[in-house]
């Protein structure tokens, strides 16, 4: 004598009543994400999938699949492999290389034992997963999603937070060929497999179209940034305090100093900016050009330049909020491949950017449109170190144009960019898959 008392809100949910007791039995969707970064990990990638298997912990049993941390803060304990539970999330670490990312080989080792690792712990899942969703660290990754998808008869998510080979030819790590075609090729077959890629900007959502991804395959959510963590700090700001430049107008760089980023013309415009001993130029962070630009700033005797390493997550919002602007640069040549997650920081801390990229790229557009800041177009890059200086300039001389800038880059994080909005489209695009209706 059981009575359906009725649905929950997800049809796998079914709440029964019976004449001697209660009983709730609740069997939510399972969701398998795999990526080599994640929490501790100090790497932008891995703190965005932390918070979003967090938020989406609420709703659904989360599984990571992940490696070891290449960065944690400091007096924390690297986590060592193994199966563990934090903040309502399954984190399965596997083994692997850690070279360093000086050596390419090191490097490529890394990738593919991490990639190996996860394949093998993929083939013996204790529960079968509704969705399995791959990031691109490892660019392989998508590759595996498709295999799994097929062994587990379940839905497959490619989430690329950049695009290869694209991107490794554009900085020229390599060279369009065979070996580049046949990459290409196979990772757009996982692609087309996919039920959903989702990428970051319009800019990636037209190369996947050009590389052969069908358009209704693809879905453009952009990253996030919690701006209840970081927002604009009042007078003291305990970051300018600790770094004794308090007396400054900081012009700070504030992240990944990869080969995807144009961070050259920064140096050359420090150059130029010798003569305002009131500017300061603070770079924060590590990658694989930070030496390079360490000993080219050396070289030119630049005593107006600073560089850190990354910042302690906790202390982000007093880091950010430091700088009176911030340089946010993607080279011309992979604007297509990647979208700058240091951008959503900047604009929740409410200080304006100077954007280093192509004029009518998405990050361009964003802060022009918004009037968040200003962009310094690189499409033409014979003179783009002398618009670096003038843009600093002007944002150093005229206090009233930078904090309408900075009062504009808050409103648009706050309306688009937030952490609560952007982890919910997520949501609603795994419910609608589930569900059949996308």
């Amino acid at each position: 004598m059981h009575s359906l008392a009725g649905w929950l809100t997800s049809p796998t949910e079914l709440c029964f009543e019976t004449a001697e007791f209660d009983w709730l039995y609740v069997s939510r969707p399972k969701l398998l994400y795999i990526n080599r970064s994640y929490w501790p990990d100090s790497e932008a990638t891995g703190q965005l999938l932390t918070d979003l298997c967090e938020d989406l912990a609420d709703e659904f049993d989360v599984t990571v699949l992940v490696g070891l941390p290449n960065h944690v803060a400091d007096g924390m304990e690297p986590p060592r492999p193994g199966t563990s539970t934090h903040n309502g999330v399954t984190i399965r670490r596997v083994r692997h290389t850690q070279f360093g990312k000086h050596s390419f080989w090191g490097r490529i080792l890394n990738l593919v034992s991490f990639t190996l690792a996860a394949f093998w712990t993929s083939l013996w899942l204790p529960v079968r997963p509704d969705v399995v969703i791959t990031e691109t660290d490892p660019f392989f990754l998508p590759l595996l999603g498709r295999f799994l998808k097929w062994r587990y008869k379940c839905r497959f998510v490619a989430y690329l937070q950049d695009i290869y080979p694209d991107i490794a030819v554009a900085v020229g790590k390599v060279r369009e060929g065979w070996i580049t075609w046949f990459l290409r090729r196979q990772l757009v077959g996982a692609y087309q497999q996919a039920d959903k890629v989702i990428v970051l900007s319009s800019d990636m959502r037209n190369l996947c179209q050009r590389n052969g991804v069908d358009a209704q395959r693809l879905t453009i959510i952009p990253n996030w940034i919690d701006t209840n963590t970081i927002y604009p700090r009042g007078e003291v700001n305990q970051f300018r305090q600790q770094e004794n430049i308090d007396d400054y107008f900081v012009v700070m760089y504030s992240g990944n100093m990869g080969v995807g980023h144009l961070l050259e013309p920064i140096l050359d415009a420090a150059d130029q900016l010798q003569n305002r001993a009131e500017i300061l130029f603070v770079l924060i962070g590590e990658g694989q050009q930070k030496t390079h630009l360490q000993q080219r700033a050396e070289r030119l005797g630049l005593k107006n330049v600073r560089f850190l390493p990354y910042q302690p997550r906790e202390f982000l919002s007093e880091s950010l909020s430091g700088a009176d602007c911030h340089l946010v640069s993607v080279r011309p040549e992979v604007v297509e491949c990647l979208m700058p997650s240091k951008l959503y920081g900047v604009l929740a801390a409410g200080v304006p950017s100077i954007v280093l990229a192509p004029a009518d790229c998405e990050l361009s557009t964003v802060v022009e449109t918004n009037a968040a800041g200003i962009v310094c177009a690189t499409d033409n890059p014979d003179d783009i170190s002398k618009r670096i200086a003038a843009a600093i300039k002007k944002m150093c001389d005229d206090g009233e144009f930078r904090q309408k800038a900075g009062r504009s880059a808050r409103q648009l994080a706050v309306a688009l960019y937030d952490r609560r909005i952007v982890t919910k489209q997520h949501a609603e695009l795994l419910r609608g898959l589930m569900s059949g209706e996308v």
